[in-house]
């Protein structure tokens, strides 16, 4: 790699950790604020599915964008326009100033983490690509993770506090990639226009599609949809199934946080080595079903823990290793590609859970057997494309 793609990437891991951070320092103080503002659950589940459903709209269309004209401005906006989103919630004090911010946030989300995936793809090579997403992955899900604990201290005497760090995180995150994150012809990307001149989102999409790229979707999709209908109810679940009590529900989940972070960081490029993307994408899912089986029927507390942190790790590595084998086809359509595997995430990350709840209603292991059964129905769906994909 040379100095500028490493700046690239440095700077690319900084700022995604600041955003993800910073949208997860709301988490916490959304019961403050629905006390506070009178609001109803449906009102504060209205505020968080226009995130995701913004998300889900903008990603394929700003992937589009990203790849005509460029990566870097595309960066610096996305990362400018979640500052202003944050900033918007901290100023406003009425339902339709949060709803707007959090729609603003969607698009921001649509405009950076797409992108920087697109161009992490663009700059490696086959071999460093594996490495380079997990790092990306991993940045993601430490700043998700760390984020609500930071959120929950900074709440502590002003539940608006966090919205305003996390637009000043934004402003530093914007000023970052402005200054110092290489244009798109320092380090070599410089196709997209010219490529791209003409054509639709639905026209390159159309040129990009085939039984493969189809299925990748489809498993994104389920992976998506897998873990948010398992982590949806889990703390519901082990609390009236197994007895577990909160203090061990956040031990649980703060040790997977920092196994996530590890694999990501550590064993992922190791293990893309060992079995190649679409082998570690079978054993992820079939791991996942197995692990979910004994956190349904084990009835010991340290084997359901290791159950469950086997689920979750498998989903950490289902997303990178997917993403990894799309971009290995997306040529020079990253952008689109990986929009499309954002708005994907986005769909499974709305109906995972509101399907988990529902069935959640009329039974305790509904949900988890209807999570067993898609996992098993990605896993089946792997061995159809082991000629297609390099495994």
């Amino acid at each position: 790699m040379s100095k500028q793609v490493k700046r690239t990437i440095n700077i690319m891991l900084v700022c995604q950790f600041l955003i993800c951070l910073g949208m997860s320092l709301i988490f916490p103080v959304e019961p403050a604020i629905k006390a506070t503002y009178h609001l109803s659950a449906f009102d504060m589940g209205v505020m968080a599915a226009l995130f995701a459903l913004v998300q889900f709209i903008a990603s394929p269309v700003v992937g589009r964008v990203s790849d005509k004209w460029g990566r870097k401005s595309m960066l610096v906006w996305g990362l400018g326009i979640f500052a202003g989103a944050e900033f918007l919630f901290a100023a406003g004090n009425s339902l339709t100033a949060f709803n707007l911010s959090r729609a603003i946030d969607g698009l921001a989300a649509a405009m950076f983490v797409p992108t920087s995936m697109a161009l992490a793809a663009d700059i490696t090579t086959q071999a460093q690509r594996p490495k380079v997403i997990g790092w990306l992955s991993a940045s993601f899900s430490g700043g998700l993770i760390l984020g609500p604990g930071i959120g929950g201290l900074l709440a502590a005497d002003n539940f608006k506090l966090p919205f305003w760090v996390a637009g000043v995180l934004g402003v530093v995150s914007t000023i970052v990639a402005l200054v110092w994150l290489p244009s798109d012809k320092e380090v070599g990307v410089s196709h997209h226009e010219h490529h791209h001149q003409g054509k639709s989102t639905m026209t390159a999409l159309k040129e990009i599609w085939s039984p493969t790229v189809g299925m990748l979707f489809l498993m994104i999709l389920v992976a998506a949809f897998g873990l948010a209908g398992f982590e949806a109810i889990y703390s519901l679940y082990v609390n009236q199934v197994h007895g577990f009590s909160l203090g061990q529900i956040a031990f649980v989940l703060t040790l997977n946080g920092i196994a996530s972070l590890i694999l990501q960081v550590f064993c992922f490029e190791s293990m893309v080595r060992w079995l190649g993307e679409l082998k570690l994408v079978r054993w992820a899912y079939l791991l996942a079903a197995i692990g979910t089986v004994f956190v349904i029927y084990d009835g010991i507390a340290w084997q359901i823990t290791l159950a469950t942190l086997v689920v979750f790790e498998a989903f950490d590595l289902l997303r990178p290793a997917i993403t990894t084998l799309l971009t290995d086809l997306g040529e020079n359509n990253q952008g689109l590609i990986n929009g499309m595997n954002i708005s994907l995430t986005s769909v499974g990350n709305v109906v995972g859970p509101l399907l988990a709840g529902a069935l959640l209603d009329k039974n305790y292991l509904y949900p988890y057997w209807m999570v067993i059964v898609f996992l098993l129905g990605a896993f089946l769906l792997t061995f159809t494309i082991r000629k297609l994909v390099r495994s």
